[in-house]
């Protein structure tokens, strides 16, 4: 006899109440927040969150299962015009085969305060969106109206998630001060979440287990002479697990110079699902550690496969190598082939869009597109090539182990003298030269066998920015010189950049406007597309504004438009790491002719500074022979990032760096 159960399940919550920390209700806004001009504890923010709760619970689905129901409700406060950009919220979701979430705002209001009452303006249906991301990702986007300085808005958002192994991110820190902040996340036993924070100041943590049960109708047909329903009800009991994170008076997140992604040191929780075990059904283990994570990835149809399809591009590759034998200019070819050959579509992902196949077909594809392709042309070649996993800048340090700690590949070729890294989706890159993008401190190489290991993608090699200056001063203090500049490496790479986001001739008016306002004449450049060469330019320049005639003597800078006036560190504590990308070196060799009827009253004094640890070091020298003057300066650091312990040495290392740089030569009459 066949029995067919058919199950529905309805969940029945039974949680003792309990108080929360601070009670928040939408639509409860005072006169009070409205009349408040400025932020008590920063009085230069444009806008203040007054407060944000998130609860994120497992729920049953009858019809999906177990899915995760997230709900979000804000209240947030605009004290400046500047911050009318925080009336308009997005969510964001996923949105692909498998896994479709849904996004509902509500209750969302802005509050005015007119003639002494408060006045509300709701959202209407014109004021929210509906964007498309990516192939993956969707966004829901609403504009909140009336919007004015003083005003207060708010709004309610659920986002229903068919997955019961996703909890979403909680950011307890943003660019403008939050007053409070709390995330709560609730699961039933039968899953294990593995909670990791980031950021340097954390929230208070407590944790409740809630008793819960769950009743399951159901019913059984038999099939027979006679026909017979049964109807049961089970009764399963269960704990819950409730985390609750709380975070009050926390101060708004400053842009610095040199940051890699300030999300990176943002106060927020992520929880990774660890494992499941239901009742009577055995453990199911979810990515613990990196070898573990990299191995699922590598399973992934979408990669490991992809890295073993040929006869696609062996035929054309031989025609485009033949004759070369050095090693070195073969993985130079075949990387230029693939850049040649197959265009990046703007997706990023290290799952395969369109498979290498296709990608090689019809000529563009995502990132792992082309650089899985790029690995398994090298591999096809000798080459001892691997994949290697990266998360970008723009995605944040991958510092714990999960999938979604990546969202790149690269492509690694193991030599005696050690890896190196190539990408051919960047126009621009080189052996080892990878786009900026992708500088985020390590990676995680995969061997075909599984194995792993962890990569530094941060460069090494330091990229030079060298110039030669020669110029005269007249007796009225007039400058015209000539002036040329080789870059290399990521230096090169970024002029290659500025050259092609405009044409020559506005290229030139920037030129013009960001040195002083100089006249540059005879124009010219060098290597702009052999990538292998450092970049040059050359110009002639005069200009009227690069000295000073005061009681018949000149001052003038003697690295004119070239000296850095303003140091980039001026926080007395900084609290990121100070991320420059890669190590530099900018070297000056300026040569000076002094006008007839002139002779040198002073020159700044030659000096040489030095970090501590090798980090990086200043010289200064310039000497006075005749009517010239000899001028050499070098500012060198070795070091792509500075750590905040060293960030103290560093600031007043570019100081004293300043200091000199803005210093003037004095000429006086004979």
């Amino acid at each position: 006899m066949k029995i067919i159960k058919l199950l529905s399940l309805s969940v029945v919550l039974f949680v003792a109440p309990k108080a929360i920390s601070q009670e928040f209700k939408l639509g409860k806004v005072s006169i009070a927040e409205l009349q408040q001009k400025v932020h008590p504890k920063d009085s230069s923010a444009a806008a203040a969150i007054l407060y944000k709760k998130g609860v994120s619970r497992m729920q049953f689905d009858p019809n999906e299962g177990f899915c995760m129901i997230t709900d979000v409700e804000a209240r947030i406060k605009i004290y400046k015009k500047e911050g009318y950009e925080w009336a308009n919220q997005n969510v964001w979701y996923y949105n692909y085969t498998g896994l479709k979430e849904k996004v509902f705002f509500s209750d969302a209001v802005t509050y005015n305060l007119v003639d002494g009452k408060i006045e509300k303006t709701k959202l209407k249906s014109d004021g929210t969106f509906d964007e498309v991301l990516s192939k993956f990702r969707g966004q829901k986007k609403i504009t909140m109206p009336n919007v004015k300085e003083g005003s207060v808005i708010e709004y309610h958002y659920s986002i229903k998630c068919p997955s019961d192994g996703i909890i979403r991110d909680w950011d307890f820190q943003t660019s403008i001060p939050v007053n409070y902040s709390e995330f709560k996340v609730a699961y039933p036993e039968y899953y294990v979440f593995k909670p990791r924070q980031k950021g340097y100041i954390f929230p208070k943590i407590t944790t409740a287990k809630n008793s819960k049960n769950i009743i399951i109708n159901s019913k059984e047909r038999g099939d027979g002479n006679v026909t017979r329903t049964e109807f049961y009800n089970d009764k399963i009991d269960y704990t819950e697990t409730e985390v609750t994170y709380v975070a009050q008076d926390f101060p708004a997140l400053k842009e610095e110079d040199f940051v890699n992604n300030i999300d990176n040191y943002t106060s927020s929780v992520e929880h990774e699902l660890s494992l499941v075990q239901f009742p009577n059904r055995p453990v199911k283990e979810f990515s613990t550690d990196w070898n573990s994570v990299v191995k699922t990835i590598y399973e992934y149809d979408d990669f490991g496969p992809e890295l073993n399809k040929t006869g696609y591009f062996e035929e054309d590759l031989k025609k485009n190598l033949s004759g070369i034998t050095n090693q070195n200019e073969k993985i130079w070819a075949i990387l230029n082939y693939v850049k040649s050959n197959v265009k990046w579509n703007g997706y990023t992902g290290y799952n395969c869009d369109n498979g290498v196949r296709k990608a090689y077909k019809e000529k563009t594809g995502n990132i792992a597109d082309i650089n899985l392709m790029l690995t398994a042309m090298l591999r096809s070649e000798g080459f001892t090539a691997n994949p290697v996993l990266v998360s970008t800048r723009s995605n944040g340090i991958a510092l714990f182990p999960n999938r979604n700690a990546f969202n790149y590949v690269v492509s690694a070729v193991e030599t005696p003298e050690g890896y190196i890294l190539l990408d051919a989706t960047y126009k621009y890159s080189t052996p080892n030269v990878l786009p900026f993008r992708t500088l985020n401190w390590f990676g995680r190489l995969i061997r075909k066998n599984g194995s792993s290991e962890q990569i530094d993608l941060m460069p090494h090699k330091s990229s030079n920015d060298i110039v030669f200056m020669t110029y005269d001063i007249d007796g009225e203090g007039k400058v015209s010189g000539k002036a040329r500049r080789q870059c290399t490496d990521y230096k090169a790479m970024l002029s290659r950049e500025s050259f092609e986001k405009s044409k020559q001739e506005e290229y030139l008016e920037k030129l013009e406007e960001n040195n002083r306002k100089i006249e540059v004449s005879e124009y010219s450049r060098t290597n702009e597309k052999e990538l292998l060469s450092p970049t040059i330019e050359s110009y002639s320049f005069k200009g009227g504004d690069l000295s000073e005639v005061i009681g018949g003597k000149i001052y003038v800078n003697p690295m004119l438009f070239f000296a850095q006036e303003k140091n980039p560190f001026k926080q007395e504590v900084r609290e990121y790491q100070v991320d420059f990308g890669y190590p530099f070196q900018d070297k000056f060799n300026i040569t000076i002719k002094i006008p007839d009827g002139f002779t040198v009253e002073s020159l700044p004094q030659a000096v040489a500074y030095n970090m501590e640890s090798n980090l990086g070091s200043f010289k200064f020298n310039i000497l006075a022979t005749d009517n010239i003057l000899q001028l050499m300066v070098v500012n060198q650091i070795n070091e792509p990032i500075i750590s905040t312990d060293q960030y103290e040495m560093l600031k007043e290392y570019y100081k004293g760096v300043i200091a000199k740089q803005t210093e003037k030569i004095v000429l006086k009459r004979i």
